[in-house]
């Protein structure tokens, strides 16, 4: 039950981001950090699509565990980096 309920809130959260999007900025050109934190993202991406494709055994699970709690952390500190950028910029 828990993997179904990650991979509909995988997919939810990219539909829900927008709404919740609160940026005073027009892009990550402005918040340097947040560039770094999208190259990150890409990275979990790339290497959680990796571990998908490996079997399912030892180092793998624990592998690709962590990396899915890295994905779900980006989107929970990517608004309060950019909060705090926007304190600091006004």
């Amino acid at each position: 039950l828990g993997g179904v309920i990650a991979l509909i809130m995988s997919i939810a959260i990219l539909f829900i981001l927008p709404i919740i999007h609160v940026n005073n900025s027009q892009g990550l050109q402005f918040c340097p950090l947040n560039q770094i934190l999208f190259w990150y993202m890409v990275i979990i991406i790339i290497l959680l699509t990796w571990i998908g494709a490996r079997p399912v055994e030892d180092p793998y699970i624990l592998t690709g565990q962590i990396l899915t709690v890295l994905y779900f952390m980006y989107y929970l500190i990517n608004p309060l980096i950019i909060k705090m950028w926007d304190n600091l910029l006004n």
